[in-house]
C-alpha cells in the first residue's frame, strides 16, 4: 500500500510539472498517454492534487478540456519569475538543507522556509510534507561541533568579506598537537559534513585547509590581505575527499565480482574505465595520493589492485599487512593452513549487493 500511494505522488508531481510547463496546457488524454496509465487515473490524480491546494483547473477550447495551473495564485511569484514546482521544490528542499544547521546560516534558512510556507495554503503544505515518504536523503555522517563553533565560523565569513587576517590556534591532525598561525581566510565549504577554511598562511606562502571543528581559538586582527584571484578550479577537484595535493595518474585494476559496482558510478572526473576480457575492470584516474584514496582502494579489500603508481601499491600492501597482524596472532596456524586460498574472481562483493 506504502509502495503504491509512493507511486501516485510521484506520478501527480510529474502531473504539476507537465502541466505547468505546457503553454496551452494538457488535456486528460494527452496526460494518460504521457504517462501509460488509464484516463480515470488522471482525473482522480487532479481531483487528488486539486484537494491537495494546487490551483488547477479546466478550460475548455475547441470543444475540448485542457486542464491548466493558475499562476497568479501565489503572490509575488510572476514578479521573481519562480514557478510553483521551483517553490514546492525549494520547499521540500528544507530536508536537503540540514547540513548547514549549527553555522549562521541556519536563522536565515529557517527565516525563508518560513516565508515560503507563508506563500503555500495549508493543504498544499500538507501534501508537500508527504514527499519525504518519497524522496528522501540519507544524511552524511556530521563532524562534532563545539560550543564555539558558531562563532568562529561567523568570525571566518566575516574576515573572508573584510578582507582581514585572523590569529587562530588549530588541533592539527597530522602533527597530533595544536599550532598557532596567523591565516587569510579566504573562502569556507562545506564537505564530508563539515566545514573546511581556505586560508593563505604567509609564513607558508601557500594556500591550506583547515578544518573548522579543529579551531580552537579564533581572534581577528586588524591587518587587511589583498586577496588571491580565484582560479575557478572544483573545490578539493583533484582528491576523492577533502584533501588538496598534486595529481598523478593512478590504476586500478578489480576483479570481476566489483565491476558492476565501479562502473555504475563515477568515482572521479578524469576517470576512464576499460574492461579486459576476463570481466575485469581497470580505472585510470588523475587524482592526489591521500588518506581518502588509500581507504577508498582498501575498502574493495581483495577486489581491488593498485597497477600504478609503485608507491601507492607498496602504501596498500603495508597497510593490509599491518591489518593482517591485527589478526593473524590469533588465528591458529593449522586453521589457517587447512583453509583453501580464495578465489578472488567469484568473491563476492557485499557493498555491490546492498546497492542493487
Amino acid at each position: 500500500m506504502a509502495r503504491e500511494r509512493n507511486r501516485e505522488m510521484v506520478r501527480q508531481w510529474q502531473i504539476v510539472r507537465a502541466i505547468e510547463e505546457a503553454r496551452l496546457g494538457k488535456t486528460i488524454a494527452e496526460l494518460a498517454g504521457e504517462f501509460s496509465v488509464h484516463q480515470r487515473t488522471i482525473r482522480r490524480d487532479l481531483e487528488a492534487l486539486q484537494r491537495a491546494g494546487f490551483p488547477l483547473y479546466d478550460e475548455k477550447r475547441d470543444g475540448t478540456a485542457r486542464w491548466k495551473l493558475n499562476r497568479d495564485v501565489f503572490k509575488g511569484l510572476v514578479d521573481t519569475g519562480l514557478t510553483l514546482s521551483e517553490l514546492c521544490a525549494l520547499y521540500f528542499s528544507r530536508t536537503l538543507l540540514e547540513c548547514m544547521a549549527g553555522t549562521p546560516f541556519q536563522r536565515d534558512l529557517r527565516s525563508a522556509f518560513d516565508k515560503l510556507e507563508e506563500a503555500l495554503n495549508p493543504a498544499l503544505r500538507e501534501y508537500l510534507d508527504a514527499l519525504p515518504g518519497v524522496l528522501a536523503a540519507k544524511p552524511e555522517p556530521i563532524k562534532r561541533r563545539g560550543p564555539q563553533h558558531n562563532a568562529i565560523v561567523g568570525q571566518l565569513l566575516r574576515a573572508s568579506l573584510e578582507h582581514r587576517r585572523v590569529s587562530m590556534r588549530y588541533d592539527s591532525f597530522a602533527s597530533g598537537s595544536e599550532k598557532d598561525y596567523t591565516v587569510e581566510p579566504h573562502r569556507l565549504a562545506y564537505a564530508e559534513g563539515g566545514l573546511y577554511l581556505f586560508a593563505f598562511v604567509p609564513i607558508y606562502g601557500q594556500m591550506r585547509t583547515f578544518a573548522v571543528e579543529r579551531i580552537r581559538q579564533l581572534s581577528p586582527l586588524e591587518e587587511h590581505f589583498r586577496p588571491i584571484a580565484a582560479d575557478g578550479a572544483e573545490l578539493f577537484g583533484d582528491s576523492l575527499g577533502v584533501h588538496t595535493g598534486k595529481p598523478e595518474k593512478v590504476v586500478i585494476e578489480f576483479a570481476p565480482a566489483a565491476a558492476r559496482h565501479v562502473l555504475e558510478r563515477e568515482w572521479h572526473r578524469s576517470q576512464q574505465v576499460t574492461t579486459g576480457t576476463g570481466g575485469e575492470v581497470r580505472l585510470t584516474m588523475m587524482v592526489c595520493v591521500d588518506f581518502s584514496l588509500q581507504a577508498w582502494i582498501l575498502s574493495f579489500g581483495p577486489l581491488a589492485r593498485v597497477i600504478t603508481p609503485k608507491k601507492l601499491a607498496d602504501r596498500i600492501f603495508e597497510q593490509i599487512e599491518e591489518a593482517r597482524e591485527q589478526y593473524a596472532p590469533r588465528i591458529p596456524l593449522e586453521a589457517r593452513a587447512d583453509r583453501p586460498a580464495p578465489d578472488r574472481r567469484q568473491r563476492s562483493l557485499p557493498l555491490a549487493r546492498a546497492a542493487r
